[in-house]
């Protein structure tokens, strides 16, 4: 079981929702929106996204790593390194 299972609802909710805000992008653009609207949708889509990304990865350190940890062995340490590659991405992002 993944860590987020417990509220798969609830992100399923939110990622419809930043499914619509796309929509709304490619409507806007079609549409010929000025800049600066398309631009702060952009931001506000982006920022939805991250929200997710980072509910996701608190529920994947609290589940799956923590759990990891406990048992601990070679499992623990690719657990600790995998949360590590995650946080380096979404910094970067």
């Amino acid at each position: 079981m993944h860590g987020y299972s417990g509220d798969k609802q609830a992100y399923l909710t939110r990622l419809r929702r930043i499914e619509g805000q796309i929509r709304g992008l490619q409507r806007m653009v079609e549409e010929d929106a000025y800049c600066i609207d398309v631009l702060t949708q952009v931001s506000a889509a982006t920022r939805a996204l991250q929200a997710v990304a980072l509910g996701l990865l608190e529920d994947h350190i609290a589940h799956c790593v923590a759990e990891a940890v406990n048992t601990g062995g070679p499992e623990a340490e690719q657990k600790v390194k995998e949360a590590s590659a995650a946080i380096a991405r979404l910094v970067r992002s």
